[in-house]
């Protein structure tokens, strides 16, 4: 059994509203009491804890990304599950969710266990999220109940949407009696077809076939329309809908009303989404290809406006690692994604700290506390006595600069290499062991 005692800090909790100087003590995986500075140095003494003395520094409860490609089991030449929570512990996060696109598709409980085994040499907390229809061909759903007993935290088809209406409605009964909840990527891939980068004069100019608006939020549109027509007919569990990174101030806007209505929807922003806009795509820049691709400055603005008036419910990245030959390729060939774990904190102070003066306690909650509450996440994303020891301790004033080559992901796929950065992760915890410092 290990003690650790976080002193000189300035510790930031969102559930319980703390934002002043604090000390934390750790023993073994879970935190046991926190003090006014200095209140605790006697215990700490007394159990022959470690003293780790975070003077300047922010101490919150580790990060938290609900949206992640780890890419195994198949696809190990662009990630593993060891390089990729090294990497997120790099990053600040103590727990990633991960998406089923693996090869094979983590469409059955025998993968799910696999990827959760301690042979995968995690570094941080993993929690699979399971495709939402067998092989994520949005025929016929999976076991949902199974699924979650072997330790899927979720259901998604990302990268493919359930498009048939009668089998996301399935979906929204089953994901409900389950208690988990239903994850789409919003995308008409009807309307999509050869689609490489946001719809409008750029693509145009470029010459190349752009994806519109309409096919987000028509997807998001119907998605609330189930949702809906569920609730209101007071049978079974209420629905989650959750909506994954959302592009488009039209789809933002329909969950806006979505939440005004009463209902349960949630969703997240990628930092690219709120930081890029489909500009970078000049020169034909496929390190700035992803999916749904960035957009028009008018969007990116109504992202960090849904961010700071609460309709987005939390960040999450959609880290997706591709090889560097992958990516070397004609903009239309080329995959879609880019890496995002290790600048997620520092592009979140950069744009909503410091240009729009969010509370580092608000955008905590954004990054830690919202998503772990929206996927489950018991314990995780608080500095609450009896929590799980994830903490991470941060300078928010201090800058880097990204260097993709250093990173212990596999994959250099980043639009944001070679940027300085506000907010230095000097220290992970996860679970009470130290699984990062700078």
């Amino acid at each position: 059994m290990k003690s650790i005692l976080i002193k000189g800090g300035h510790l930031i909790d969102p559930p319980s509203r703390t934002d002043r100087p604090r000390d934390l003590l750790i023993h073994d995986n879970k935190i046991v009491e926190l003090g006014d500075p200095g209140k605790l140095n006697a215990t700490a003494k007394k159990e022959g804890a470690e003293v780790i003395d975070a003077s300047g520094l922010i101490v919150a409860p580790g990060l938290v990304d609900i949206h992640v490609h780890l890419r195994e089991p198949g696809q190990s030449h662009k990630e593993t599950i060891e390089s990729g929570t090294k990497a997120g512990a790099m990053g600040g996060f103590t727990a990633l969710c991960c998406m089923p696109n693996t090869s094979p598709v983590n469409d059955s409980p025998e993968i799910t266990r696999w990827m959760l085994s301690p042979e995968r040499n995690a570094v941080i907390r993993v929690f699979p999220v399971a495709a939402a229809t067998r092989g994520s061909m949005g025929e016929a759903i999976t076991e949902y109940g199974s699924l979650k007993a072997a330790g899927a935290v979720g259901v998604s088809d990302d990268g493919k949407p359930v498009l048939q209406d009668a089998v996301m409605h399935q979906a929204l009964i089953a994901a409900a009696r389950a208690g988990v909840p239903m994850i789409q990527h919003a995308e008409n891939t009807k309307i999509t077809v050869g689609a490489s980068m946001n719809a409008g004069a750029r693509a145009f100019r470029l010459g190349l076939r752009g994806m519109s608006v309409e096919a987000e939020s028509g997807i998001v549109e119907r998605d609330i329309r189930l949702v809906r027509e569920l609730t209101t007919s007071g049978k079974g569990p209420r629905p989650h809908l959750h909506v994954q990174h959302v592009s488009t101030a039209k789809a933002m806007e329909a969950i806006r009303h979505a939440k005004r209505a009463g209902l349960h929807v949630t969703c997240e922003v990628a930092p690219h989404h709120f930081m890029l806009t489909d500009e970078a795509v000049e020169g034909y820049n496929t390190h700035a290809k992803m999916n749904p691709p960035l957009r028009s400055e008018a969007d990116r603005a109504a992202m960090v406006t849904a961010l700071l008036d609460g309709t987005a419910d939390c960040i999450a990245t959609d880290h997706a690692p591709h090889a560097v030959h992958e990516k070397e390729q004609e903009f239309e060939k080329a995959p879609n994604g880019i890496t995002g774990l290790e600048t997620s904190l520092s592009l979140s102070i950069k744009m909503l700290h410091h240009q729009h003066r969010m509370p580092l306690l608000r955008l905590i909650h954004l990054l830690s506390t919202a998503p772990a509450h929206i996927m489950g996440l018991r314990g995780r994303g608080t500095l609450a006595p009896e929590a799980f020891a994830d903490v991470v301790l941060f300078d928010p004033k201090s800058t880097w600069t990204f260097n993709a080559r250093n990173s212990p992901s596999k994959s250099r796929n980043t639009p944001f290499d070679g940027h300085t950065l506000p907010g230095v992760v000097k220290m992970t915890i996860s679970e009470g062991r130290i699984v990062y410092k700078a």
